[in-house]
């Protein structure tokens, strides 16, 4: 793959890649130095990548969950203050198609709060296999590869998010006329 190339697909995934970061760091300015490491890295390495081998996406996620987790370690060994330590422990929190809606253009703003409060509230592993599930619309294998996790680690960890998800936002279902459960 040229050069070019591969920096046109890289920086099309961007907004996804910055999308995963928020997530991970829940602050945008963080997210936004994890983006820039991830891309450094990514375009450091992009001679290694093969589009053949693997999506570009799942790829770039993996090399941000990387970089973000490399991060987390190093300040575990900085003297910290009472802010970092607050922030920190915010952070520590099958081909199955992906959802069939267009998660790409969904703008988090105007999702419920009560859903969204739920989904922060999850702990991390389900609310990372979610969301790169749901909003990203990763395939079970590639979870599995961005998380270096089993894929039935996958399965049950959507499963068991799904279910939480649930038995919180029945009162939210209910109101929208969606029956839990039937």
């Amino acid at each position: 793959m040229e050069s070019q190339e591969f920096r046109q697909l890289a920086l099309a995934e961007i907004d996804a890649v910055y999308r995963m970061a928020l997530h991970l760091t829940r602050h945008p300015d963080e997210a936004s130095d994890l983006v820039q490491d991830t891309y450094v890295r990514a375009l450091g390495a992009e001679a290694g990548f093969e589009l053949r081998d693997r999506g570009i996406r799942p790829w770039l996620f993996k090399i941000l969950r990387n970089v973000f987790y490399t991060k987390i370690s190093r300040k575990r060994r900085e003297p910290t203050l009472a802010d970092d330590l607050q922030h920190e422990a915010a952070a520590a929190e099958l081909e199955t198609p992906p959802p069939a809606w267009d998660m790409g253009s969904l703008n988090w703003e105007h999702v419920d709060e009560r859903l969204k409060h739920a989904i922060e509230e999850l702990a991390e592993p389900y609310r990372l296999v979610l969301l790169l599930w749901a909003v990203e619309g990763l395939k079970y294998r590639e979870i599995a590869d961005v998380l270096d996790i089993a894929l039935g680690t996958v399965m049950s960890r959507l499963y068991r998010a799904r279910v939480i998800l649930s038995e919180k936002l029945a009162g939210l279902a209910a109101e929208h006329g969606i029956k839990v459960g039937e």
